[in-house]
């Protein structure tokens, strides 16, 4: 039996323009089309509730923990679950899980994690992003320095091998510990490569670039800087029309006005789009965590370690929303696109991020205030009123 149902709102984004008065159209669990709210067709099911504003579904590339489940502690499709369920209590819809720098065994556990959980559909899952452990000591952050270390043969041959088994595959790599050659192999066997947690040059930055490294991870953080003589990563990325760029824009890892700046650079094809690097708290009222086996406290909108360090952060991807709203220079369709379609295109996913024809039906409900009424992923209500 075929499953159609008719969602009208008085707002709708596509994820590329608004329909006012509109209704989505979806059919066992992608998109249809969209009509007018007064020409649904005959024999589709209505939601009765007219939604104040319909939106594709969040997609957040950068995603340690959520629900008091961290990657990093417990690499398990349940723990995947566990994060996958709480972000979605915030209109994420498409996640990758992602694993800081680690052991060797955590890593491998993570990877058959992902496996499982590909393998039962767990709801939201997107794939596995692998922060490290091949970064710069330089620039390691919260990253436990003694996990650090250089990529070898037998790291690559795993990671090459594994693609197909977990979805989408993202790894954050820093030059200083990582190949060129290693590179290419990486983005030719499937993995989308991001610099990040690096002090390289930006002609280093340049030839990863064009080796095929294809992002950034958030902007601005764990980097070497725009300066005067010496661009850094940050200038690289900016002055690269393809580069993607994850952002933390929680105004607590950028300030506004450098967030702004950067917006005004990038504007070729690769965009600068939102992730929240969310930890284990999220959605919990949790004061503290154990990352490393270190203290992280959660305090004044921060997570850091003892000494003041940034140990991800303490948003959601609606909060994130809300905030650029009010502190950057940004319509609504320009933060909308930010936190799906952007980072859908960066990871490849041409089926999120959007409500256009045969898109999957991953869409949030959203009042006229930007409160979230209800998540769906494949047509089916993950979370609030259905």
């Amino acid at each position: 039996m075929m499953d159609q149902v008719a969602y009208p709102a008085r707002r709708l984004f596509d994820g590329h323009c608004f329909h006012d008065d509109a209704a989505l159209l979806v059919r066992n669990g992608s998109v249809f089309g969209i009509c007018p709210r007064s020409d649904i067709p005959d024999g589709w099911a209505r939601r009765d509730k007219v939604a104040d504003l319909l939106v594709p579904g969040f997609v957040d590339l950068q995603v340690n923990g959520g629900g008091g489940a961290l990657l990093n502690d417990t690499q398990t499709r349940e723990a995947i679950e566990v994060i996958c369920t709480a972000n979605a209590r915030f209109g994420t819809t498409s996640v990758l899980p992602t694993l800081i720098t680690d052991t060797l065994e955590a890593r491998n556990a993570a990877l058959a994690a992902g496996k499982d959980a590909k393998q039962a559909q767990i709801s939201g899952f997107l794939g596995l992003h692998l922060e490290g452990p091949h970064l710069s000591r330089a620039r390691k952050g919260a990253h436990v320095e003694s996990y650090i270390r250089p990529m070898e043969a037998a790291d690559l041959e795993i990671l090459t091998s594994s693609i197909g088994a977990f979805g989408h595959a993202m790894i954050t790599i820093a030059p200083e510990n990582v190949t060129v050659d290693q590179v290419q192999a990486l983005v030719a066997a499937g993995w989308k490569v991001s610099l990040g947690h690096t002090d390289c040059k930006s002609v280093d930055a340049d030839a990863y670039f064009a080796a095929g490294a294809s992002m950034v991870t958030h902007l601005f953080n764990a980097m070497s800087q725009l300066g005067n003589r010496e661009p850094g990563v940050v200038g690289a990325a900016l002055n690269n029309d393809d580069v993607w760029c994850g952002l933390i824009a929680d105004c607590v890892h950028v300030d506004p006005l450098s967030m702004t700046i950067a917006l005004r650079a990038k504007q070729g094809a690769g965009r600068i789009f939102f992730v929240t690097d969310a930890m284990s708290p999220t959605g919990t009222d949790a004061t503290e965590f154990i990352l490393g086996g270190r203290v992280i406290y959660r305090r004044d909108g921060r997570l850091t370690l003892e000494d003041g360090t940034l140990a991800g952060a303490d948003i959601d991807m609606l909060s994130m929303i809300k905030l650029a709203l009010e502190r950057l220079p940004l319509s609504l369709d320009d933060v909308l696109k930010m936190a799906s379609l952007y980072s859908a295109q960066a990871i490849g996913a041409p089926q999120k991020g959007h409500l256009q024809e045969g898109a999957d039906a991953d869409f949030v409900l959203l009042g006229s205030d930007l409160t979230l009424q209800s998540t769906w992923i494949g047509g089916q209500c993950r979370f609030g009123d259905a």
